[in-house]
């Protein structure tokens, strides 16, 4: 973040003071906030409440940042899962599913969307409401909205988070979310608030950043007006016959299930496919020596949450160890996830050694993975700033034989 604001003649963006110069990226935003402010009344944004809610913003740097390179698309399939779906995931959510199981079944009844994927969802987006994102959501949306190539997607979310306010839901002070404007425990982008959200409990508020009961119903109506099908399945985690055609797979070659059955696919658990009529593609996140999965309209649905297919993978993983079924996925390049404990140690082990990893917390976040890939790079190992069993334990050895700390 810029260390300082910059003042607001009138409460739209103004000059600096005279001791201060605009850098060109402040200069080019402040031109939008201008500029934008006739956009928002035009919509019926009070001008008010524009300036109230621009006052002291300055564009965020590490919003442009971070808007290329989101995990989903850079990390690699099989490090995306391993850090998705973790035993810290797996435990916190059986938990959050007997403290919410009456709403829960409300929601399930509702809206006839599995409770598991809900709260799959939930773990995946903020970790069931502990990572719910700290940003101004203003400053986030506009600093997209001005700069790169979000743009346009940054001036539509920015004037529907302007509407948000406008009914009261929420107060600008609370408004917080992540670096790409995302809101609440699920995360919703403002767009999708407005078309989604629902007031779960009655109170009168669409609460998404307070109240999971209303987070959860609102990700319910979500997916049930986005396709869902009630009573039906994600996908299956499938096995391949022996000289089964790879080509077969990816959506265009959507088919019944019943005749992936025929083709000598058969279901990882060897329980029988339920609703064999029904359509599903093949996916091979690895190629064919990697996991497969057949993948029905209900992923489709997930995947209009977020459209990659290593997250609605993972969503769907989550769910399903969230129901107790205790499935393994065998990578080709043999990643695999590392139990809490020894996350926190890694972490606790990086840390003396001078690494700045944040908290010691088991969650392998973008500090610790950057500590990792320095350490790699240092022991002449890979560079990938994956959690290896083989790092934990070069760690121990330099703890143990007193290594001294990092440059």
């Amino acid at each position: 973040m810029l260390a300082a604001a910059l003042l607001l003649a009138g409460g739209v963006a103004g000059p600096p003071p005279a001791t201060q110069a605009l850098t060109s990226d402040q200069a080019a935003y402040h031109r939008f906030v201008k500029d934008f402010r006739t956009v928002a009344r035009r919509n019926g944004i009070p001008g008010t409440l524009y300036d109230r809610a621009f006052r002291g913003l300055t564009p965020d740097p590490e919003v442009i940042e971070r808007n290329d390179r989101q995990p989903e698309f850079v990390l690699p399939p099989s490090h995306y899962m391993a850090l998705a779906v973790t035993d810290t995931r797996i435990r916190e959510g059986r938990r959050k599913l007997s403290e919410y199981r009456a709403d829960l079944g409300e929601i399930e009844r509702r809206y006839g969307v599995d409770r598991h994927v809900l709260v799959a969802v939930w773990g995946m987006e903020t970790l069931y409401g502990t990572l719910p994102g700290k940003r101004n959501v203003i400053r986030s949306l506009s600093t997209l909205a001005y700069k790169g190539r979000r743009s346009r997607f940054g001036r539509k979310q920015l004037l529907a988070a302007l509407k948000i306010l406008k009914t009261g839901d929420i107060t600008l002070d609370r408004m917080t979310g992540s670096w790409a404007g995302a809101m609440g425990h699920t995360q919703f982008i403002p767009t999708s608030y407005q078309a989604y959200a629902v007031d779960f409990t009655g109170d009168g508020r669409r609460d998404i950043w307070d109240t999971p009961q209303d987070a959860l119903a609102s990700t319910a109506n979500y997916l049930r007006r986005n396709r869902w099908l009630s009573g039906r399945p994600w996908g299956h985690q499938v096995v391949l016959p022996k000289g089964f055609n790879a080509g077969l797979a990816g959506s265009k070659n959507e088919r019944e299930v019943r005749q992936w059955e025929r083709a000598g696919l058969r279901r990882a658990d060897n329980r029988a496919f339920p609703h064999s009529r029904d359509r599903a593609y093949l996916y091979l996140p690895a190629g064919a020596r990697g996991p497969a999965f057949l993948l029905r309209q209900n992923f489709r649905s997930i995947m209009r949450y977020n459209p990659a297919h290593k997250y609605a993978l993972a969503v769907g993983h989550l769910a399903d160890r969230l129901q107790g079924r205790e499935t393994v996925l065998s990578w080709p390049d043999g990643v695999s996830s590392i139990a809490e404990p020894e996350r926190k140690e890694l972490q606790r082990l990086l840390a003396a050694r001078g690494y700045d990893i944040g908290e010691v917390d088991g969650i392998i976040g973008p500090k610790t993975r950057a500590a990792i890939r320095d350490y790699q790079k240092k022991k002449r190992r890979p560079v990938d700033g994956f959690p290896r069993l083989e790092i934990l334990r070069l760690l121990r050895s330099d703890a143990s034989a007193g290594v001294p700390r990092r440059e």
